[in-house]
């Protein structure tokens, strides 16, 4: 358990009864054994994340733009360029659990922000709220880091996502 976790319980708590959200995860959050271990080490074990769909954000692209002296180097975040996607999967999260995810990735600890993101999904169009690298943050000095490449690609492969994506991935593009 973290400082975070009576922050996020808090949260959780206050919003009991809110409405579901529909989550595009897009990075490391797909490799669910890696998942799993982050949530039992910051005692969520009552989480589960669901399995979700596999889905494309539309007319974003990734870019390698917060670097993290955790994974060594820059990490990946979102950014709009028309005609291009990202692959990951569309999950609906209960309202309470927002906080969870929220953690997870970063919003916590001011690390990344919520922005909506159109994705395609078994031929529908909906939108969904991903996570992105927080301007007052974001910076493309230092390497791009080979260690979230490898997880990146890890977690793509764990969540089903094309082929030719997975590819594009781990080169790091």
């Amino acid at each position: 358990m973290d400082s975070h976790y009576d922050q996020v319980m808090k949260a959780r708590g206050a919003a009991e009864g809110a409405a579901p959200r529909l989550y595009f995860a897009y990075s490391t959050i797909l490799d669910r054994a890696a998942f799993e271990e982050w949530r039992d080490q910051h005692s969520y074990g009552f989480f589960d994340l669901p399995a979700g769909e596999v889905a494309e954000a539309v007319d974003v692209d990734l870019v390698y733009d917060f670097p993290s002296r955790w994974w060594g180097g820059r990490v990946a975040g979102l950014t709009d360029v028309p005609g291009r996607r990202v692959y990951g999967r569309l999950f609906e999260i209960a309202g309470k659990d927002w906080p969870i995810v929220q953690h997870k990735e970063g919003f916590v600890t001011g690390m990344c922000i919520e922005r909506p993101v159109r994705v395609r999904v078994n031929g529908r169009e909906l939108e969904a709220t991903a996570f992105v690298t927080n301007p007052r943050r974001a910076s493309q000095d230092g390497p791009v880091s080979p260690r979230f490449i490898e997880a990146l690609v890890r977690g793509a492969r764990s969540a089903g996502l094309p082929a030719d994506y997975i590819a594009r991935l781990s080169r790091g593009e």
